[in-house]
């Protein structure tokens, strides 16, 4: 799911660092007074959580998601949380996902009782392989959760396929891909529900932690407004037991503002993309590096540009790579299925070997709208002066 890095202060680093792997700083000096003034118009109300500024993004959000309805909520962890409970998963369920992922997705399944049973990921971008996912689904089987990875959507018209013949329901987890397009189709409207994050770190980032839960299912919609505030129906009116996660509302203003860049800050990703793609291909380098994989007819944003490069030589590259002030991070490199947590699973070692090859193998290189050219040609030097 989510792509959090432990902290926000790697715009901050070290003095010596030219190139960071993000920068929050320079996005918000380009709407430094918009962001004060929305955050102003909220404390002036003093209305502080949900109310019109969180139901005016609900609207703005749907429409951007191509759904019927968006439900904001405490985090995209919280969203995953609210999506499972919406469709009843239990102790004793099982739920088919991917172990190459944030930990967020396997959690919140745990969390409920139920069963994380994780599917290899397809070499080339990461993704769930829906080849694979039919040998998971049991009669104990109650969702997917594809996870639309770095930015690029999964192949949903294969993995809702498989679901539609076994009558299951499918959540996207769309933490990483806000805007990401399969055949035209936006991250957060091929499936039952959508799950996003905005963590500050992401194409849409807030001030704090803040998610959302898309869906074209009124009943569902429904229930996740009343599931967000503890199950109640009203303030003391309880059917079920829920969870406090309601998004407040300055997270909803930053939001606000953000959201009509978004498309803007995208497009200027997939360009920093491709200029990375190109300088790697033209690049003399002692070892081989494997730009992303872009799948046809889908829109990637590029939430990180993640790299392959041979195990032995990766993590001295991401050494070589700090001591030159450029900031890099492994996106993950502990396979869910391999996490101390999950043991009682019984998966071992070789068990899902592509999720394993990707956390031995790839790495980040700074990914950000304002990254200039300069920046990024600074990377490829740097990586082109290791010596393996």
């Amino acid at each position: 799911m989510s792509s959090n890095p432990a902290t926000t202060t790697a715009t901050t680093a070290a003095p010596q660092t030219q190139v960071p792997l993000f920068n929050l700083k320079a996005q918000h000096e380009q709407i430094r007074d918009e962001l004060r003034a929305a955050v102003a118009r909220v404390f002036d109300t003093q209305q502080f959580v949900l109310g019109p500024e969180v139901s005016a993004l609900e609207e703005e959000l749907a429409r951007y998601c191509q759904t019927k309805h968006a439900v904001g909520c405490g985090s995209g962890s919280d969203a995953l949380l609210l999506a499972l409970m919406a469709l009843d998963i239990k102790a004793g369920d099982e739920v088919v996902t991917t172990p190459h992922t944030f930990f967020a997705t396997g959690g919140a399944v745990a969390r409920l009782g139920a069963r994380p049973v994780f599917v290899d990921v397809e070499p080339r971008t990461y993704n769930i392989d829906p080849a694979r996912i039919e040998a998971a689904i049991n009669e104990r089987t109650r969702a997917i959760i594809p996870v639309h990875l770095y930015g690029q959507c999964a192949e949903m018209d294969a993995v809702n396929e498989i679901a539609a013949r076994h009558g299951l329901p499918v959540i996207e987890d769309a933490a990483q891909a806000i805007g990401a397009e399969d055949n035209g189709r936006r991250a957060g409207s091929m499936a039952r529900l959508g799950c996003f994050s905005f963590y500050p770190s992401k194409n849409l980032g807030a001030a704090g932690e803040a998610g959302l839960v898309t869906t074209n299912d009124d009943a569902l919609a429904a229930r996740l407004r009343a599931l967000r505030v503890h199950g109640g129906e009203t303030e003391y009116l309880h059917r079920e037991v829920g969870v406090n996660s309601r998004l407040d509302a300055v997270q909803a203003a930053v939001l606000r503002v953000k959201l009509p860049h978004l498309d803007a800050w995208a497009e200027a990703r997939r360009a920093k993309a491709e200029t990375y793609t190109l300088l790697l291909t033209n690049a003399r380098l002692p070892f081989r590096v494997t730009p992303p994989a872009l799948r046809a007819r889908a829109r990637h944003v590029f939430h990180l540009y993640v790299v392959r490069v041979p195990a032995p030589v990766r993590d001295p590259l991401m050494a070589h790579l700090r001591a030159h002030g450029v900031g890099t991070k492994v996106y993950y490199p502990v396979p869910l299925h391999l996490q101390e947590c999950f043991r009682y699973l019984g998966y071992q070692e070789g068990d899902l070997p592509e999720a394993e090859r990707a956390a031995s193998e790839t790495l980040a290189l700074p990914m950000f709208p304002e990254l200039t050219l300069e920046q990024q040609q600074y990377v490829v030097d740097v990586l082109a002066r290791f010596a393996p």
